[in-house]
């Protein structure tokens, strides 16, 4: 490719979803600007009173007598019947999946074009997309497909308004942005700057629902993700200073192919620190403990496409920093620093998430338990080091995605379905609505592991190269965790797929009104959420079979992040 499309390829996955999200938020104003010119609308004599805050205009000559005339807008309901607002969509429901194609067209044109063992760069370094790129925009895009094709059946089951809706897609698109952005920069600053984005715009979304426990859980994760990015933010200014007093020039200072070949002449007493405090910081955002615990209020109280959103592909974005900083410890300083916190960090988070799962009841926060459990398991691959294991831990990140997006997804519409996020209360779900107790049940067996899904040859690449690369009591410790979140799993998963089918919870008032009550359920899911389900399930099948073309991109990327 020649410089100008370079430049376009490795743009647009930023631009589209920002343009998207520009498109919502001017079409949402437009739906919020009233009009000013009333519309004299003739209501039959006897069909409504007067609403009592239009008051009566005068009758245009030529209607009947006792005609009332109501400016445009407004609506006389006769006694008795509901009051439905209009919602008609902002943009056409499909427009929402765009911006995703946009980006994994893009990806797959680069995995097409890029030189093995190469990269391709524009606007002097700032945008650089090598191996490890590619994999994560293809991850993002796969999974932003299947949380932006599941949106408009979320909306149309929560009876969202257009203005909400318009904010609603405003936000999503700002966030994928934000994260296609994180992965193509070669700048740690600008790095930096996209993971502060998502967090701000994450925020909005995980208290979209505006109840206390929605409002609760975004202070508690805009807090505690604040704190894990200062934390970032400190190691990126050291490791800026190191740079500079190594002697790299300072528009070059966070260049990433620049630091990882210098990395020799960094002082190795901030080096440590600087990594120490990135590990810690984008960990946080990666769910990892000590400053997980934002995640399962976040995960269970947002959106459900948004949850999918957060664990299948910001999780991973944010790891995807850590594992860049590590080549530059791993250059500087050796791999026992980083060796030593992934493995301290992948085990208390596994113990944590297996403990927790224990005593779950809420089958959402059962999921982000499960995701927990996951990226500690990729932790502990890139703990691992070897060549196995930084290609088990890339193809886990990917199949752990697309199947975190399908069973978040199809949360979100069993929570529609009873009208309850509690695992006791749902039952049935494969007699009273076959595809999507299939959909569920077959995204949480892909996340315990079963083939031929491709998490069953991810886990089993991470033990053999845990085994064989010394470090077998570290992998045997994390086996019996992982038994321990497979039973939890499974057995919580079967109580809500088996059994007699239950009656959904009628409509009506709730027997415990409040703010926080569920929303009420819906007759049945949309039709039209089938089809991301299926794709994310199928890729991930075949995924765990071959990774065909992929193959080549896959070794690229692990030899990227060190697994020569």
């Amino acid at each position: 490719m020649d410089a100008a499309t370079t430049a376009l390829v490795l743009t647009a996955p930023v631009a589209a979803p920002c343009a998207a999200s520009g498109v919502y938020a001017v079409r949402g104003m437009r739906r919020r600007t009233p009009a000013r010119t009333p519309l004299r609308t003739p209501v039959p004599a006897g069909a409504g009173p007067t609403p009592p805050d239009l008051g009566a205009a005068p009758v245009p000559a030529g209607l009947p007598h006792g005609s009332v005339v109501v400016p445009q807008g407004s609506a006389v309901v006769p006694p008795g019947s509901a009051v439905v607002p209009p919602s008609s969509p902002v943009v056409p429901p499909g427009a929402a999946v765009v911006p995703p194609v946009v980006v994994l067209g893009c990806g797959a044109l680069m995995a097409a074009t890029l030189p093995r063992g190469g990269a391709l760069s524009a606007f002097g370094g700032l945008l650089r997309a090598d191996a490890l790129t590619v994999w994560l925009l293809l991850v993002v895009g796969a999974v932003a497909l299947i949380a932006c094709g599941t949106l408009p059946a979320y909306l149309a089951g929560e009876r969202e308004g257009a203005q909400s809706a318009a904010v609603l897609h405003l936000l999503v698109q700002a966030f994928l942005g934000a994260m296609c952005l994180a992965v193509l920069t070669a700048n740690l600053g600008v790095l930096w700057v996209a993971v502060e984005a998502t967090t701000i715009v994450t925020t909005f979304l995980v208290g979209h629902r505006r109840t206390r426990r929605s409002v609760e859980a975004a202070w508690k994760y805009v807090v505690i993700c604040s704190a894990g990015i200062a934390l970032a933010f400190l190691g990126t200014v050291l490791v800026y200073y190191a740079a500079r007093q190594a002697g790299i020039d300072e528009t070059h200072a966070l260049d990433w192919p620049t630091l990882v070949a210098g990395a020799g002449r960094l002082d190795p007493a901030v080096t440590r620190l600087a990594i120490s405090l990135v590990v810690l910081g984008f960990g946080a955002k990666a769910g990892l403990a000590p400053l997980h615990a934002w995640l399962p209020d976040a995960y269970g109280q947002a959106p459900a496409p948004v949850s999918a959103l957060m664990s299948g592909a910001l999780a991973p974005v944010a790891f995807a920093a850590v594992l860049r900083y590590e080549q530059i410890a791993a250059a500087a300083l050796g791999t026992g620093l980083t060796r030593g916190l992934l493995t301290g960090m992948a085990l208390i988070t596994l113990a944590l998430a297996a403990a927790l799962l224990l005593a779950q009841r809420d089958y959402r926060r059962m999921l982000a338990y499960s995701g927990m459990e996951h990226m500690s398991l990729i932790a502990l691959g890139a703990a691992i080091g070897t060549p196995l294991a930084r290609a088990a831990l890339l193809l886990h990140i990917a199949g752990h995605g697309l199947a975190k997006a399908v069973a978040f997804c199809a949360s979100g519409h069993v929570l529609r379905l009873t009208g309850t996020p509690l695992i006791g209360r749902v039952r049935g779900l494969l007699a009273r609505l076959p595809w999507l107790g299939g959909a569920f049940g077959l995204a949480v067996a892909a996340l315990l592991g079963f083939p031929p899904f491709s998490l069953f040859a991810s886990e089993l690449g991470i033990v053999r190269a845990g085994f064989g690369a010394g470090m077998g009591w570290v992998t045997a410790v994390a086996l019996l965790l992982v038994l321990v979140v497979f039973g939890a799993l499974a057995v919580r998963t079967a109580r809500m797929l088996l059994g007699p089918a239950r009656p959904a919870r009628s409509p009506g008032p709730d027997p415990a009104p409040g703010p926080d009550r569920d929303p009420e359920p819906a007759p049945g899911p949309w039709p039209g959420a089938v089809w991301p389900l299926g794709l994310g399930l199928a890729t991930c099948a075949v995924l765990g079979l071959t990774t065909g073309p992929l193959t080549d991109l896959l070794h690229d990327a692990a030899a990227v992040i060190g697994g020569h």
